[in-house]
């Protein structure tokens, strides 16, 4: 585990590290937004702990990769508001109505510092667990060259099908490879 500070908001992030990565080669990578209720509580209201787990096996089952832990929570909203959003979804509204009633945009995260944490370890290319296209528009923006693109595909439970449904239609995620956009 290795711990970086972001010398503009002074947030902490971390790196798990998994092996020796060959950063001649792409990295397995999956880059993580906090969310401590599904990481830590095991919420089924989200995929987020389950997409966390399975990064950590597939990390360890490759014998090496790495995970950009980002302090995020919320999509960038901070605990305090994701709990507010939560009782505005009890009410009717999906994720993104939640977070624009609360005065926010629908996905404030920031992957800037990805960048100096992937310099640190030298890495320039990854093969990217996620499903999160806007995600990768950050990255390669960067300077990650992403050759690839893993769907996570996991966690889905009838208490976050809105919820999947909404990331797929409101934020553009693509669940398999047959959404990949060219």
């Amino acid at each position: 585990m290795h711990g970086f500070e972001d010398s503009e908001t002074g947030q902490e992030h971390v790196a798990l590290v998994c092996g020796d990565p060959d950063t001649e080669d792409a990295v397995l990578c999956r880059v993580h937004s906090e969310c401590l209720t599904g990481d830590c509580m095991f919420s089924m209201r989200c995929d987020c702990g389950p997409q966390l787990q399975h990064a950590m096996k597939t990390i360890a089952e490759n014998g090496n990769g790495i995970i950009l832990y980002l302090r995020q929570e919320g999509r960038g909203i901070g605990l305090i508001n994701k709990i507010r959003a939560y009782e505005l979804q009890d009410k009717g509204a999906d994720t993104v109505e939640a977070n624009e009633r609360l005065g926010f945009d629908a996905d404030l995260r920031d992957y800037t510092i990805t960048k100096s944490m992937f310099q640190h370890f030298r890495i320039k290319k990854v093969r990217l667990m996620t499903n999160n296209p806007l995600k990768v528009q950050a990255l390669t923006k960067l300077g990650i060259e992403i050759l690839e693109r893993l769907p996570i595909q996991t966690g889905q439970n009838d208490h976050n099908a809105r919820y999947l449904a909404t990331k797929a239609g409101k934020l553009g995620h693509l669940f398999s490879e047959r959404d990949q956009k060219s």
